[in-house]
């Protein structure tokens, strides 16, 4: 093994005058510009959101999300809604028809269109809509429950009967998602959850207890019937005037839903329609006292 040099038997390093100087960096060769480079174009519609322009300015898309026609749809939505809770009819119709216009196939816009015409008296064109949004979804269940109700104020009983058996076996189908006796259970126990909070006077509870126990069981009218009850409770006297009329064209022998939707009618100042719904209670059971009284009470 040789022995490791010392320091003194090592090579001499060249001292540093000797090393080859770099160049300055103002000797380096200026690199060329590339050419025909084009400057990136901004990618389109990439965000939701509004893009920059040149002054700095922001403007959304004209098409897409978060462009100017969707927001237009969803504001329109909103305002046909609020009408709606306002019962404003006429207004909302209003709404939906400019969405339908640049959107024919909206099935649930079209419902709802039809929905005010029935509210404004036009039958005849609240079934054209109630048609024309089963075209576009012909498994639309409410969209034939509205149609039937509509279809048995104008006297078309076996056309009504037809649409509500259709819309029946559709909430057959769609409310599988329970055993049947589970299922019963569960519609039952939301419905007592919804009684006690009916005790404890807080009705928006309730509805929404009630809503579910409906949903879970559509034709369980005891259940849609307590939810017509918490509806008018809170006002939502439009709510509570389709909960009761579905119950009455399914069982038109009801008397507790005709008489409840004989006061709904009256509160919403339609004394027509009241004095007709209570005349139908005192031809079933003339010996009801209560029905003699609120029929007395439209002529005080």
């Amino acid at each position: 093994m040789s022995p490791r040099k010392s320091k003194s038997d090592a090579t001499p390093r060249k001292p540093k005058s000797d090393v080859t100087p770099r160049k300055p960096k103002s000797d380096k060769t200026p690199r060329k510009p590339k050419k025909n480079v084009s400057p990136r174009k901004p990618k389109k519609n990439v965000s939701p959101r509004s893009q920059q322009t040149e002054d700095g300015e922001y403007e959304r898309p004209k098409t897409g999300p978060g462009s100017e026609r969707q927001q237009s749809v969803r504001e329109t939505t909103a305002r046909g809604n609020a009408a709606w809770e306002q019962d404003d009819f006429a207004e909302a119709y209003k709404q939906f028809q400019a969405i339908l216009r640049d959107h024919p196939n909206f099935a649930d816009i079209r419902h709802r269109a039809g929905l005010c015409l029935a509210m404004m008296g036009d039958a005849e064109g609240a079934l054209e809509q109630f048609d024309e949004a089963l075209k576009v979804n012909e498994s639309y269940a409410e969209a034939l429950l509205n149609r039937a109700i509509v279809l048995n104020d104008l006297g078309r009983f076996e056309e009504a009967s037809d649409s509500f058996h259709r819309a029946s076996a559709l909430d057959v189908r769609d409310s599988g998602a329970f055993p049947s006796h589970m299922g019963n259970q569960l519609a039952n126990a939301h419905a007592r959850t919804g009684n006690l909070y009916m005790a404890a006077d807080r009705p928006e509870d309730a509805a929404s207890e009630y809503a579910t126990a409906v949903e879970i069981r559509p034709n369980f009218l005891d259940l849609r019937f307590k939810l017509a009850e918490a509806y008018m409770d809170l006002d939502m006297w439009v709510d509570a005037r389709l909960h009761l009329r579905e119950i009455l064209v399914v069982n038109p022998e009801f008397s507790g839903a005709r008489v409840r939707l004989g006061a709904l009618l009256n509160r919403m100042g339609d004394k027509k329609g009241a004095r007709k719904e209570w005349e139908l209670c005192a031809e079933r059971n003339p010996k009801d006292r209560r029905i003699r009284a609120y029929l007395a009470s439209l002529d005080s």
